[in-house]
This record gives structure tokens, sequence and C-alpha cells, in this order.
């Protein structure tokens, strides 16, 4: 794995795990000549791509939506367990450094989108935003391509639901709170940890856990069902937090939770456990052992039924924990009232009409 920088200030990694789909590999050596010396920052590129097709559709029994919206490729957050960093390797880029600073807008979504709602036969459930990317990551401010969205789902009476770990999403407070006048809307707020050191290296460059709170806080307030996902449990790193995050977001606002073992995929775990290494070196074998329990011996499961919670005395100590938590904090007890409206879409022109 090849590390590119010594240091780089705000960001998950420093390395660039070689692309898997490439025919060759170049690693950096040093052959003792002399170099210029590398920078500790590395400025955010954003490109964009032109939108083929909105809508990515998935059947895994293990998420409760068929079919989300991605406005980005890659994601500046930064956070060094991201389950998607792996997909940067489909445009040619690494699932490390260049996932975080090396950015694709998608032009031209809400109209692809536009069109696809419009498809005869097409059947409204719930849109998630997002499934491989924050969809209030930074550069949403600069782009508006989210809020856009929102614009055209409302207009539709078309449901979403929406994960994210940024404080952007007050700034579409307008929209979601008549969307959810119309139960049009969930929104997910991402907690991983209260501790702000453990989380300004994990999660270099999203909202603090303070910011995230009141994020719950004010999205109840206004009246939209607002829940907390914890994601992810991290064995002998975030794990002992669990209850204090579920009593923080259940007096912030939060109707509801779920929580996800972390998922180290592909590249992710080599980039995790040098990160434990770099950051936590007296936790790293112990945490590195905890996650293989919850694997059956190795760093992940893919397994549908496993890849979310794990396996094991670890991991259903974990569930049966989060359960417990649950129970006495009254979450997931309103899930009637939660449920989002699809008797009300209406595609933006006839389905089938030529426009």
């Amino acid at each position: 794995m090849t590390r590119i920088h010594p240091i780089l200030k705000g960001r998950g990694t420093n390395k660039a795990p070689a692309n898997r789909y490439a025919p060759t590999h170049v690693e950096d050596a040093d052959d003792g000549w002399w170099q210029e010396a590398c920078p500790d920052t590395l400025a955010t590129v954003v490109t964009t791509e032109a939108t083929k097709s909105a809508l990515s559709w998935n059947r895994s029994p293990d998420l409760p939506f068929d079919r989300s919206l991605n406005p980005y490729r890659g994601c500046e957050h930064g956070c060094i367990y991201c389950y998607a960093r792996p997909s940067h390797a489909y445009w040619d880029l690494s699932p490390g450094i260049d996932f975080e600073t090396r950015l694709i807008a998608r032009s031209g979504l809400v109209e692809r989108l536009r069109e696809e709602l419009c498809k005869p036969g097409y059947q409204c459930q719930s849109i998630n935003l997002s499934g491989n990317t924050d969809c209030y990551q930074p550069i949403e401010a600069r782009y508006g391509t989210t809020r856009a969205l929102l614009e055209l789902l409302l207009e539709c009476r078309h449901p979403v639901t929406i994960v994210t770990k940024s404080s952007l999403i007050l700034r579409d407070l307008d929209l979601l709170k008549e969307m959810a006048q119309h139960r049009l809307v969930r929104v997910f707020i991402s907690l991983t940890s209260l501790d702000r050191e453990l989380k300004r290296h994990l999660e270099p460059r999203a909202a603090s856990p303070e910011a995230r709170l009141k994020v719950i806080s004010s999205l109840s307030q206004a009246g939209i069902p607002v829940g907390t996902l914890l994601a992810p449990m991290i064995p002998g790193l975030t794990d002992h937090e669990m209850e204090r995050l579920l009593e923080a977001a259940r007096n912030a606002g939060a109707l509801s939770a779920s929580w996800m073992l972390l998922r180290l995929p592909l590249e992710v775990a080599p980039l995790f456990e040098d990160w434990l290494a770099d950051h936590y070196p007296e936790r790293a074998a112990k945490v590195m052992s905890l996650i293989r329990q919850c694997r059956g011996g190795s760093d992940y499961d893919s397994r549908f039924g496993h890849r979310m919670r794990g396996e094991g005395v670890f991991a259903e100590l974990l569930s049966q924990r989060f359960h417990k938590a649950c129970r006495r904090l009254g979450l997931n007890e309103r899930r009637d009232e939660q449920q989002l409206n699809t008797t009300d879409f209406r595609p933006p022109h006839p389905q089938g009409e030529l426009f």
C-alpha cells in the first residue's frame, strides 16, 4: 500500500491502495535522491459526470429500501471506516485518499430522476438518500443537488429517507418541514462517538458530536421524524459508548434508533488496520481480534444476514445491549406513526408521456 504523504491534516487516510481493476500497479519507493517535502494538506478536487441513470436498485434483504440516490461519488468527510470506499476503484481512483479528495458531482441527476419517475410501471416506494455517499457533505453547499432532488420529490409527493452526519441538512429545514406534513420524509443522523478527539481522527471532516445532536433537536422541534443510526459500532473502540449515544440521541428528540457493526470490505480492511496502528497502536491488536471474532475469524463477512450485525458472543452481546437500552429509553415504540406515505405520489408528467 502506497503512503503518499507522512501526515495529512483533516483527512482520514494518507494512503492510496492500488486500484484493484488496473492491469499494473505502481508503488512509491525511496531511491535516495533528493525530493521536495510533501505538503501536509491536500485540496479537494471536484469533477462532474453526466448522469445516465438516477436511481440505484438493490435486492438486499439487509436493507429497508430497494432504491437510493447518490448525488456525489466519494465523500469529503473522510471517515476511515466507510464501506463505500471500494466503489471509487470503478472510476480508476484509489479507495484511500482519492475517495475523500477526488470527488465526482453528478450533473443532470434531477432531470434523470424526473424521467425515471415517469416511466410506465414505476411503483412508488421510499427512496434513500444516500447509499454510497453523504448527500450533505461539504460540496453540497456549492452544488445544491440534494436540495434540488428534495424539491422534485416534494413536488411529486414521493417519500424519502435521509441518512447524514452533516449539519448542512438544516439549510433545507423549510422543505423538510413541508415534506413531514405530508409524511414524506424521515431523517437518520449517524452517531459514532461522543469523544471529540476520537471523532477528529475517525471522521475528520464530519460534524462534531454536539453539532449532530443539535441537528436531531432542531429537526425534532420542527416536527420532522428523526432517528439515529449508530454506525459503525467498532468493537474495542466505540462499543462502550452505545448506551450513552442512544440516551443522548433520545434526549435530543430521536424517536428511533438502529445500529450497524463495523464493515471492512476489500480495501477498507487494510486502510482501517493501518489507521489503528497510526492513531491507537495500544488498542490495535485487541480491536482487530474482536472484529475477527464477530466475522468468523476474518476481517469481513459479506453474507446477507451477517454483514450488518456479525455473529458470535461479542456481536450477540452488542445486540442485546442495544435492544435493552432502546426499551429503557422508549426508542422504536412509535413505528406506525413513522410510516411514510406512498399513496399521494403523482409523477411530474403522466407515466409514459414523452417530454
